[in-house]
């Protein structure tokens, strides 16, 4: 279990009550400093989310080749720089518009591992090491590569799938380098000999479109609806969120079509959500899955998706760690974790200090920057 500091941990549930900087621990006119690098270190995406010469944004940002790089979800034009930071779960800091729903890219993976769960907890999986196969009706994992897949090879990016789903070529995502993964000598989107399940980490939004359709399967419902009902509700979520999907992503479960939602914005759709709710959302990891006194996700669960994989030891399932000899962001704890999407949106959880903080569009290149100086910050 994640346990905060007991100096600055609440004895209820007062989230989003207000308290000054300098009673939850911190030098006020640091934390100013702190938000106004935000401010300055704007990220560079346009604000319309397409270049000039009229190509999105999602897709050229991670270089999809032009046969991979259709638009097949929606696009909404991004807000300012803005977050939160939250302390002993309260507000200490808020700045720019946090209520906008903005796209959020690949932080909806980290909400498809806390479904995956919400599925564990109501038996759903039964065992992250049991092939998904035996859980989903589906001819996805009928091939001789992708039958031995389990639900922790799609939660850990390591299943190696082959196929297509919803228009989209594995091949798309072949040879992207994020975070943790070493080069591999080829361009992306260059087709590559696929490995055994489990055997290599790859940053690869088709699976985990696949993990979304194989959660949709699980739930029979749609997984926007099992969120707001399990997670967002309960822990006192907007209305404003949405989930989306592309414009041809259906799984048909008997004779009902239901709709499946993507795992990011590469392609369009994902997550659009403003910051306080994500901020909600932080607090809950950071409180092991227990809000107030209402547990919402399983025991153990939040510990499981936050132990480093075998292939990639910066991630678990579907969050990013600050574990291992390379640290992501040497600026924060060690036992820092965060969920991240394109951008830059950030959330990054800091159990050491009972810290959560937000922040929405900030330049790539200086969010280590931008957590040293909330760091130098507190005073204590």
């Amino acid at each position: 279990m994640l346990q905060p500091d007991a100096k600055h941990a609440p004895a209820a549930e007062p989230f989003w009550d207000e308290i000054e900087a300098d009673a939850a621990g911190f030098d006020a006119g640091r934390l100013k400093d702190a938000i106004a690098f935000h401010h300055q270190h704007e990220t560079a995406w346009p604000a319309s989310m397409y270049l000039p010469g009229g190509r999105y944004i999602g897709t050229a940002d991670i270089g999809d080749r032009e046969e991979h790089a259709e638009v097949i979800g929606p696009v909404r034009p991004r807000g300012g720089p803005n977050g939160l930071i939250i302390r002993g779960g309260r507000v200490v800091a808020e700045w720019g518009d946090t209520r906008k729903a903005d796209m959020t890219f690949s932080i909806a993976k980290s909400y498809l591992g806390i479904l995956a769960g919400v599925a564990r907890a109501d038996g759903l999986i039964a065992d992250l090491d049991r092939p998904v196969a035996a859980d989903v009706a589906a001819p996805w994992f009928s091939s001789p590569q992708n039958a031995p897949i389990t639900w922790r090879h799609l939660l850990q990016q390591t299943s190696e799938w082959a196929g297509e789903l919803w228009g989209k070529p594995d091949q798309a995502d072949h040879n992207r380098v994020v975070g943790g993964a070493g080069p591999r000598g080829a361009a992306k989107g260059e087709i590559r000999a696929l490995r055994q399940p489990g055997a290599l980490f790859e940053y690869n939004d088709v699976r985990v479109n696949l993990l979304a359709a194989c959660l949709t399967h699980l739930f029979g419902r749609a997984l926007p609806d099992v969120l707001k009902e399990r997670v967002m509700d309960p822990i006192g979520a907007s209305a404003d969120w949405e989930w989306h999907g592309y414009r041809d992503a259906f799984v048909q479960i008997g004779d009902r079509p239901i709709r499946s939602v993507s795992g990011g914005g590469h392609w369009g759709g994902g997550m659009f959500i403003g910051s306080r709710d994500h901020a909600r959302m932080g607090l809950l990891i950071l409180r092991d899955g227990v809000w107030g006194n209402r547990r919402i996700l399983p025991s153990g669960w939040v510990r499981a998706m936050l132990t480093p994989s075998p292939r990639n030891d910066q991630y678990g399932l579907m969050w990013w760690l600050n574990a291992g000899p390379h640290m992501r962001y040497p600026s924060a704890t060690p036992d820092s974790v965060f969920a991240l999407g394109a951008g830059v949106n950030l959330v990054w959880i800091a159990p050491a200090l009972d810290l959560v903080v937000v922040a929405r569009w900030i330049d790539r290149p200086h969010i280590n920057a931008f957590i040293g100086k909330v760091r130098e910050a507190l005073a204590d």
